[in-house]
């Protein structure tokens, strides 16, 4: 009697520990998958997904109810002086001359070459300049505009020389006619900035 007991005790043993080894053990891979939805990160995916499947569903139902339209750039300010002496009701910005040896230098010294007095006009084209390049020769951006005065597409300065992607000078010159013809001077082009953001 006493070896069934321990007979039997020994297969229930060997038995608990078969059936343990084959038993599905925790897998800390499954339960961080698990936690995943649960998690902050978890919503903001789901929530992005949502959104991708909106607009995508959006996309299909696109309908054509116009053509763009092109606008028109209206005429710069008049002007009281001939090409670019400031006057007209248009605020000269007055600035101090530019240190030697940089892009802001050339453009001071270009400036009387087009008819502007560069005392009253230089303020002004470094205002539009500073913000549209920083006087980088080689600021570009998605649109394609390129240079420091932004000329798009940059092909376009190349009008004033071959050297175009590379040189300040041949750039400011462009920059320089591109804003003499447009608007008069650059006092005149930076009123139109200040209400549109271009030029």
């Amino acid at each position: 009697m006493l070896t069934t007991v321990v007979s039997a005790i020994f297969v229930a043993a060997g038995a608990e520990y078969v059936i343990g080894q084959f038993a599905v053990q925790a897998n800390p891979l499954a339960e961080a998958l698990t936690a995943i939805p649960a998690s902050q990160q978890g919503a903001q995916l789901v929530h992005q997904r949502q959104n991708m499947i909106l607009m995508a569903a959006a996309t299909k139902s696109f309908k054509v109810v116009g053509s763009p339209r092109v606008a028109k750039v209206p005429p710069p300010p008049a002007t009281g002086g001939s090409g670019g002496s400031g006057g007209g009701g248009v605020v000269t910005v007055y600035a101090p001359p530019p240190n030697p040896g940089t892009a802001q230098a050339i453009a001071y010294q270009l400036l009387p070459a087009f008819g502007f007095n560069a005392k009253q006009q230089f303020g002004c084209l470094n205002n539009i300049w500073t913000r549209e390049s920083n006087w980088r020769y080689n600021a570009a951006n998605a649109s394609g505009a390129y240079g420091i005065p932004q000329a798009l597409p940059g092909s376009k300065m190349a009008s004033a020389g071959p050297n175009w992607q590379t040189n300040p000078t041949t750039q400011i010159k462009w920059g320089l006619g591109y804003i003499k013809e447009r608007y008069g001077s650059p006092c005149n082009a930076w009123a139109f900035w200040q209400g549109h953001s271009w030029y």
